[in-house]
């Protein structure tokens, strides 16, 4: 029993054992079936789409640029932190739908929230070419090869014309037109969907609108953000995971907010950009450059120095960045991470610090060159004020002097619009001034007239010939001919014209054949690009293809630089007043309002005239802005010991904070287009015949050839007669018999014309080329026939090749840049040892560490007696003391020469000092130019002004006065 007993007991704890595992096997399982449940359904959509949108990143992080500084410490070109908002398209979509809704509703809240908090996307929608005008429509706010390009970037092409370019119905698409495209709508030629802001997209349903929380319709303000970011970002979609700059320079508040809220807005970070700033911009621009986004002729050059470099690098673009572009530009750091799916990191695998750019130190004294660029301004708005007379008109084609050249006041008004300091574009904007619409209605009214008449003309029977049209229609025709047919757009091409064509040559040297004829003959010989044109087919024949571009010049005459012209014509014929203009540049913002002008003005009881005259005087509008003559100028300032350039100023600069970094295309343009050329260097490109400063290298040559000796007497009559034509002194009773010192301070062109005539006839026949050579070989000694070493751009010198009596007066056709002239003056002062400019001191690392520093470089040696040095420097000195414009100057004794450089009458001499201090112990050579200075007393008063700054003679407030200067313009107005 015991037995059996125990049998039955071993059975049933095996039974309980097992159903203990069953219990507890069962709970595992359901355990597991429950975590894998809310693994795989619970959570696994989010789990998923965590894992899919895991990015595996690598990103480049931005180096330093290097730090420009003047010779004493001072930041002339450096970098700041600015907050960016940006957006990077790495999500996934099923349709385009479903893209546009996405990242609508994205900018939409984003700009909400940038707004809220004061900021704003104004910088992206200020690049964008399309702008509102008043009455709600959209209209193209610039013009041109800026406009084309534009197009281009909007349509995907790589160019504005060929193969890859524009076709002829996006070249021609109207403002409205592209702005319905942009926004959902479709057109003739294009079914393409842009960006579906619903404005025409029926396909958008409500419940679509309410899950991305996005408005049925938009603001016309809200649209134009819209597209403009929307455009902005599609010109990255070639380059997925790019982060797109949507907003710049937000406040650190604003960016707390985004990033609390992050996850809110897919796509949307908050980056730490370096930002180029310039410090003196005006006045070292010409110098310094600016940066800008590198392009594919100059990648391909970098990339040969360094391969680091890539397509979105930022690189030296102009001046000192971009010929120190590798010193300045620093190495890349690079990190590797994990991303999820919403942009934020996950896991950083790898990181490489970047590494700072080595700094530049100039041989500039920054204060020493923004003194004398307001000096130079002040001095040619002095020229410029005394030269403007009260007439409307004044014809400069009898004159028997240069000094008879005067500016007709209506020559103001019109340099207001022909120099873009008047917007045209804003006349018709949404937020236009009372005054504004009246202009622009006033224009409307003339246009009308204007396309009425050419129109005319185009299709008429019995069209006048160009030489029958009337002054201010030639002007018309000549631009709708050279301009908008060839320069423009192409449609004339230019390259497949025979200029040896009679007709061609009939209407361009004989004018007289019509604008029809031309045309009419140009599609004959197939001159004439029909792909430009806005038609349906290209298969036209000649009389279709005509109607087709009258049509087409019809529509064009309303593209504002056409507009500019308009407006000169409409002043002349009382259509709108001075006043109005002046009027105008208080709604544009172009001066500071100033209620009581602009009241009086209105009413007639202040004069347009006058008041420009005040604030050209007060420098409130400056001759760079007027572009006319003269509007340019240039101070050099040299270690005459060493060849350090302490002042290089180019008058007129321009801002160069505003093409870095994210480049304004308009104020490029504007600059581009200016008639005072800004980005041409007045002191290093800008080659001038030198004029009697040239005159010393003439007595050296004289002398150390022995045609004429230091003590030697040459009579001067006051016309050299021994060559034809003959050459009249500036002194025309002669100035008697004189020496070399006396010819020197006396500026005598009679003196040094015998001496270039003797130079060519030392053989005893005469020979111009011998002269030539022989005043080429002292010209080389003083460094005058090679480029003067400055490190920036700078025009090659040209030796006179002719007419040695003339060449050894400094005319000719020399042309020395004013850095060549420095180094010149250099080589004088110094006693003969030509040393090459520079502007560079030295180059550090960031730590501050000298790595390179620049000695001075001697070029060559002028090797004189003593007795001949005596008499140059003498000679030089007398004419300082003599010269009215460093009268009762002292404190500092200067050496120098006056040269007055001839056009034609109808043009003011170029004005030219050249000069050194002290006399005794020099250590500053200076020369001054002013193009169309009129005389050389300018050029002598403004370096007087200079070096009295240099050495503290004068009050600052006395020498930089904020208005122009007292001018000597040897005449007086009469009327």
């Amino acid at each position: 029993m015991l037995k059996l007993f125990r049998k039955k007991s071993s059975g049933a704890s095996v039974n309980t054992r097992v159903i203990i595992l069953i219990v507890i096997s069962a709970l595992l399982v359901a355990l597991v079936l429950q975590r894998l449940f809310y693994l795989q359904i619970v959570m696994g959509e989010s789990y998923q789409g965590n894992f899919s949108l895991s990015i595996l990143k690598e990103k480049t992080i931005s180096s330093a640029r290097g730090n420009i500084y003047d010779r004493n410490g001072v930041p002339l070109a450096y970098n700041e932190i600015s907050n960016c908002v940006t957006f990077e398209d790495d999500q996934t979509y099923d349709s385009t739908k479903e893209k546009n809704l996405s990242i609508n509703s994205t900018l939409y809240h984003i700009i909400k929230l940038i707004e809220e908090e004061g900021d704003s996307v104004d910088s992206v929608v200020a690049d964008f070419k399309v702008s509102l005008a008043g009455d709600g429509t959209w209209y193209y706010n610039s013009s041109g090869y800026t406009l084309s390009r534009f197009k281009a970037d909007i349509f995907g092409k790589s160019s504005i014309t060929g193969d890859d370019g524009l076709t002829s119905d996006q070249l021609n698409i109207e403002a409205s037109e592209l702005m319905n495209l942009l926004c959902g709508g479709t057109t003739t030629f294009s079914s393409e969907t842009f960006y579906g802001y619903g404005i025409l997209d029926d396909t958008i349903t409500q419940d679509e609108l309410e899950e991305y929380d996005l408005p049925a319709t938009y603001t016309q303000e809200e649209i134009l953000q819209l597209v403009a970011l929307r455009a902005n970002i599609a010109a990255y979609n070639y380059q997925r995971y790019k982060a797109v700059t949507i907003a710049e320079g937000i406040s650190d508040q604003t960016v707390s907010r985004i990033l609390e809220n992050i996850s809110d807005y897919p796509g949307i970070d908050i980056s730490e950009e370096y930002i180029r700033v310039y410090d003196y911009a005006e006045c070292m621009s010409l110098l310094i450059g600016y940066t800008g986004q590198v392009s594919s002729e100059e990648l391909e050059e970098l990339q040969e120095v360094n391969s680091e470099y890539t397509a979105t690098d930022i690189v030296g673009k102009s001046g000192l960045e971009s010929v120190y572009e590798t010193t300045l530009q620093g190495t890349k750091g690079y990190e590797q991470l994990y991303v999820n799916y919403v942009g934020q990191t996950q896991e950083v695998i790898s990181h490489v610090d970047a590494q700072a750019g080595n700094d530049l130190y100039l041989t500039i004294d920054v204060e020493l060159q923004q003194a004398a660029y307001q000096m130079l301004e002040q001095e040619i708005a002095g020229i410029l004020y005394t030269k403007v007379i009260p007439v409307e008109e004044y014809n400069t084609e009898n004159l028997t002097s240069a000094d008879e050249v005067y500016i007709a006041y209506y020559d103001l008004y019109y340099a207001l619009f022909e120099n873009n300091i008047l917007s045209v574009s804003h006349l018709k904007s949404s937020d236009a001034s009372e005054n504004e619409q009246t202009v622009y209605q006033a224009f409307l009214t003339k246009a009308s007239e204007i396309f009425s008449v050419i129109r005319q003309e185009l299709l008429s029977d019995d069209p006048t010939v160009y030489a029958d049209l009337d002054e201010e229609y030639q002007v018309y025709v000549s631009y709708i001919v050279n301009n908008m047919l060839m320069e423009d757009t192409g449609i004339l091409n230019e390259d497949a014209i025979d200029k040896t064509d009679a007709t061609y040559i009939a209407w361009t040297d004989d004018s007289s054949i019509s604008l029809k004829e031309y045309l009419t003959y140009a599609i004959s010989q197939n001159w004439i690009d029909v792909s430009k044109l806005n038609v349906d087919s290209e298969y036209l024949d000649s009389d279709e293809m005509y109607s087709a571009i009258a049509d087409y010049i019809a529509e064009y005459l309303y593209d504002d630089d056409f507009c500019r012209l308009v407006y000169r014509y409409m002043l002349k014929e009382q259509r709108i007043t001075g006043e109005q203009i002046c009027m105008l540049l208080f709604d544009q913002d172009v001066l500071e309002m100033n209620t009581s002008q602009y009241e009086r003005l209105e009413s007639g009881s202040l004069s347009g005239y006058t008041f420009l005259m005040d604030k050209i005087y007060n420098l409130e509008i400056t001759p760079s802005q007027l572009g006319l003559t003269p509007c340019s100028g240039a101070v050099v300032i040299t270690d005459v010991n060493s060849g350090e350039v302490l002042a290089c100023v180019s008058y007129p600069g321009y801002d160069n904070n505003r093409l870095a970094n994210d480049m304004d295309d308009d104020y490029y343009y504007s600059l581009l287009y200016n008639s005072s050329s800004p980005f041409y260097s007045r002191a290093t490109q800008e080659a001038i015949a030198p004029g009697s400063t040239f005159k010393i290298v003439s007595a050296a040559a004289g002398v150390t050839e022995g045609v004429v000796t230091i003590s030697e007497g040459i009579t001067c009559t006051g016309t050299f007669d021994l060559v034809d034509p003959v050459i009249n002194c500036w002194n025309e009773y002669g100035h008697g018999t004189i020496t070399l010192q006396t010819a020197l301070t006396e500026s005598c062109n009679y003196y040094f014309n015998t001496v270039g005539y003797r130079l060519s006839a030392m053989t005893g026949t005469y020979s111009d080329d011998a002269g030539i050579e022989l005043l080429k070989k002292y010209a080389e000694m003083f460094g005058l026939t090679e480029k003067s070493g400055v490190e920036v751009s700078e025009t090659s010198p040209h030796f006179a090749t002719s007419a040695s009596p003339r060449a050894a007066m400094g005319q000719s056709d020399h042309t020395y840049t004013a850095t060549q002239l420095a180094r010149y003056v250099s080589t004088i002062a110094n006693g003969g040892t030509s040393y090459y400019l520079t502007l560079v001191k030295y180059t550090s690392d960031s730590s501050g560490s000298v790595l390179e520093e620049n000695e001075p470089e001697v070029g060559s040696t002028v090797e004189l007696s003593d007795d001949l040095w005596d008499a140059i420097h003498a000679g030089m000195r007398g004419m300082v003391q003599n010269h009215d414009s460093f009268s009762g100057f002292t404190g500092v004794a200067v050496a120098g020469k006056t040269g007055t450089t001839q056009i034609t009458t109808s043009q003011p001499n170029h004005a030219t000092f050249i000069g050194y201090a002290p006399y005794d112990d020099p250590e500053i050579g200076i020369v001054v130019r002013i193009a169309n200075g009129y005389t050389s007393a300018n050029a002598a008063t403004l370096a007087r002004n200079v070096i009295s700054y240099y050495y503290g003679i004068d009050e600052e407030d006395t020498l930089i006065t904020g208005h122009a200067y007292t001018v000597d313009t040897d005449t007086e107005w009469e009327d």
